[in-house]
């Protein structure tokens, strides 16, 4: 299994804070991003992959692809970044027996059918339920743009 050093939502995926803050906080070594959509798009990957500081390797999977990778291909100890879009793609990765230690939710952006959560996190009533689901296994979920400003429980905004 891979030693996953931060789980984080964050629909804008790779960009300047997770690059200069959250590889340095974490000493990652590697980033690994699940989406479907962007894992069968060839371009969009190649930019992606782009935005990465040298030395840092990015991957990109499908939620099948990542549940596959994430439990059973590494028997190395890097350290991983595992960035998802969506609450329901990190559940999607719990529900198929990826394990992580807790979940950061750094950026979730406005949009159709969806109300403030906190800052700069919304959802709609279905990723709220998403989350609450998550909170109901065990695993904490936090919000926290950046590793300096203090972590929130999410519980409290649900």
């Amino acid at each position: 299994m891979v030693d996953i050093v931060l789980a984080r939502i964050d629909d804008r995926l790779i960009h300047g804070q997770i690059m200069a803050s959250w590889v340095l906080h974490t000493q990652a070594q590697k980033i690994i991003i699940v989406d479907d959509e962007v894992s069968n798009d060839v371009f969009l990957s190649k930019v992606i992959k782009m935005a990465a500081p040298p030395g840092i390797k990015v991957e990109i999977y499908s939620i099948k692809g990542a549940i596959h990778v994430l439990k059973e291909k590494f028997v190395d100890k890097e350290k991983v970044i595992l960035l998802v879009k969506s609450p329901s793609t990190m559940y999607s990765l719990i529900e198929g027996g990826v394990k992580l230690k807790e979940i950061n939710i750094g950026g979730m952006s406005a949009g159709p059918g969806k109300k403030i959560l906190v800052k700069n996190i919304f959802v709609s009533l279905e990723e709220k339920e998403i989350l609450k689901n998550i909170l109901t296994k065990g695993i904490p979920v936090y919000l926290q743009t950046l590793p300096d400003d203090p972590k929130l429980k999410i519980d409290k905004y649900l």
